[in-house]
């Protein structure tokens, strides 16, 4: 199985599946680094580790189905067979999803379906819940909404920050991205309507 990774930032979730697939916990090939941004530190990531890399600027497209009509040329040359979503900080197209219908993951920094978007983190602190975390899932039309694969919860501290609760989560999200590929690897998930099933 051939997988992809599509990064905006840092990219320590990519990290984290470099060194699953290096330990083979991952039994895949990490053949591809996708970034809509020239600068994110994942590129350098996956340079060191000797991924190939392709950095895809929306600016440099006139539509969003041209930006991605480019992105899926370079998935189709390497024939990837799962995209996984690792800070990638932008809304895949209906058309997209429907291209590669649940054989797209992505992680969000909170207990969805509470707290969509790209403030999770800080939107979960200013509420005051007691308890979030991280939330590993397949991606649909809707933002933050397809079924759920893997939880993690994480306490949320009187004396909290945003960095330090994001920290925190981050640390359980590295856990669970790597396990969650792992077992979408393996055959070991099963979707039934909204319910993802593990199998044994």
């Amino acid at each position: 199985m051939r997988i992809a990774v599509f990064c905006s930032g840092k990219g320590s979730n990519l990290q984290a599946i470099i060194e699953a697939v290096k330990r083979g916990e991952i039994k895949a090939e990490l053949s591809l680094v996708v970034s809509d941004n020239k600068d994110a530190y994942a590129l350098v990531r996956a340079r060191e580790a000797g991924i190939e890399s392709v950095v895809v600027e929306p600016k440099n497209f006139s539509t969003r189905e041209d930006f991605e009509k480019k992105i899926i040329e370079h998935l189709e040359k390497k024939k990837i067979d799962l995209v996984c979503l690792a800070g990638f900080m932008r809304m895949l197209s209906p058309n997209f999803v429907r291209r590669y219908r649940n054989r797209i993951l992505n992680i969000h920094p909170a207990l969805l379906p509470s707290f969509k978007g790209t403030q999770g983190v800080k939107d979960a602190l200013d509420y005051g819940v007691k308890i979030t975390g991280p939330t590993v899932h397949f991606v649909d039309e809707k933002m933050d909404h397809g079924p759920i694969i893997l939880q993690s919860a994480v306490e949320v501290k009187d004396e909290d920050t945003e960095e330090t609760l994001a920290e925190r989560i981050h640390r359980e999200e590295h856990k669970i991205y790597p396990l969650a590929i792992k077992l979408f690897v393996e055959g070991k998930l099963k979707i039934v309507g909204r319910r993802v099933m593990i199998l044994e």
